[in-house]
């Protein structure tokens, strides 16, 4: 239902109008604003919120400002064409349509048609996932870059869904409320290129291995990426150390920078004697 309704001059300033008790013009002011895109109105709960009297609405109908369709009070009104002129692309359709055409077979209705916004959106939203009219792909085709924010995220690839490959899954974390997070193939390559040192796939196999056997420490859905990304840290950090060479020893002396003679001068003072003499 709208939130808004309109009321014309003509008709609420008319002698006819005006000669009705106020609580009968307040009446109708409230069955127009409760009225649906057809001018169609459950007049008894209206009736019920307002504290109008059954009176009211005879008055009214009597003076032909509505018309009851049923013992329900379902109360339709006369001039409603006058009071909104309603948009096609946005009217509504009454529920008491088929009851309103019987009562009342001369009324003239507003057939509702498509929305102009929504066709426009939706041949956007069409060109966008499937590429434009003539077979070419959309404006953002091509702009991915491979980083740590866009793992997780479907990439844009100019394939409308209908012609998209099933999706490889590699590994599948069981997280905290019994769901399970799916790693697709697709974004576990963006991760070999992220961790070069790794064997991804048995990263994540050691992953889902481990989410099994650590109940308590499983992650929720929105902190999953989270832990993925320190585990592959973590991994990666170490693996780099242990393709390192190992450190030079450093030197016993700790006077100096730079690494102690293992010469025996006594020694060698020795054999020069010996060689001069």
């Amino acid at each position: 239902m709208a939130e808004r309704r309109m009321f014309t001059n003509t008709i609420t300033s008319s002698s006819r109008f005006l000669k009705m008790p106020s609580s009968t013009q307040a009446l109708y002011f409230h069955l127009g604003m409760q009225a649906d895109d057809d001018g169609v109105v459950e007049a008894y709960s209206v009736m019920r919120l307002t504290g109008a009297a059954e009176d009211d609405l005879r008055l009214l109908a009597a003076k032909g400002f509505v018309v009851v369709l049923n013992e329900d009070l379902v109360t339709y009104i006369v001039d409603w064409t006058k009071h909104n002129k309603i948009r096609s692309d946005r009217k509504v359709d009454s529920v008491y349509k088929d009851l309103l055409q019987q009562r009342v077979p001369d009324v003239k209705l507003i057939e509702p048609r498509e929305r102009a916004d929504r066709k426009k959106d939706e041949a956007l939203e069409e060109e966008k996932n499937c590429g434009t009219s003539q077979g070419q792909p959309g404006d953002g085709i091509g702009k991915d870059s491979i980083g740590k924010d866009s793992i997780g995220k479907i990439n844009n690839t100019g394939v409308c869904a209908r012609d998209a490959q099933p999706v490889v899954v590699i590994a599948s974390l069981m997280l905290r409320d019994g769901t399970r997070y799916d790693v697709a193939e697709n974004d576990a390559e963006q991760y070999r290129q992220l961790y070069p040192a790794l064997d991804i796939d048995r990263e994540f196999r050691e992953m889902e291995q481990w989410c099994m056997d650590h109940p308590s420490g499983r992650k929720t859905r929105g902190r999953v990426s989270c832990f993925i990304d320190s585990w592959l840290n973590r991994n990666q950090k170490r693996a780099e150390s242990a393709a390192m060479p190992p450190p030079k020893k450093a030197s016993g002396n700790r006077f100096h920078n730079f690494d102690q003679r293992t010469t025996d001068y006594d020694t060698l003072l020795t054999q020069m004697k010996q060689a001069g003499g």
